[in-house]
């Protein structure tokens, strides 16, 4: 091959698409209808959004039904009656964290991350007298799943005129509403996890 001559073998070897039928080519499809039944065959239930078909990352951002809906169940708390004395939940002064909801794959994961303050008051009865006694709970922090690890701290404000073992026996009184404030946010996590 001298002189850029293009031999006939190399021009020959490109293949163009057939455009009339022959015997040989495969016969053209056939158009079916599809049921409902095929089509729900077709496509399986999708988690998250509409658009988001694919199952790939989606995240949810759950805080302001989170906050609401822990407060509305401590709120519902009530009062507890104790040897020598009684208390209630009066407040949930601070109740901030995160609550999410994610969809990786086509499965569903929820978590949350929250701190407490509640607010507490009640009566007791220290040297044949009834007191009034304020103070809060403080939970410094919860998430999912490690709820039974749950640890609150009580704070009695004011009472410096509290004989000290009276002051402790108020005090392991409150520590009492750790059992029901588990109850409660034990509640919460199962509806985070149905949503």
């Amino acid at each position: 091959m001298e002189g850029g001559a293009v031999s006939e073998k190399q021009t020959s070897s490109y293949t163009y698409w057939v455009r009339e039928t022959t015997s040989e080519a495969a016969p053209a499809p056939v158009p079916k209808m599809l049921s409902p039944q095929d089509v729900s065959k077709q496509h399986a239930p999708v988690l998250g959004s509409v658009w988001n078909t694919a199952g790939t990352w989606e995240e949810k951002n759950l805080n302001k039904w989170s906050t609401e809906r822990i407060m509305e169940l401590l709120s519902s708390i009530g009062s507890l009656e104790f040897t020598n004395g009684k208390a209630e939940i009066s407040d949930v002064s601070k109740c901030s964290g995160d609550a999410y909801l994610v969809t990786v794959r086509n499965k569903k994961r929820v978590g949350y991350t929250y701190e407490l303050t509640i607010d507490v008051k009640g009566e007791w009865q220290v040297g044949g007298e009834n007191k009034k006694i304020k103070g809060y709970l403080e939970i410094a922090e919860f998430s999912y799943g490690e709820l039974d690890d749950l640890e609150l701290t009580v704070n009695i404000s004011g009472g410096s005129d509290l004989p000290h073992q009276d002051k402790q026996s108020i005090t392991k009184d409150l520590k009492s509403f750790l059992q029901p404030l588990r109850e409660k946010l034990l509640q919460f996590e199962q509806e985070l996890k149905e949503r």
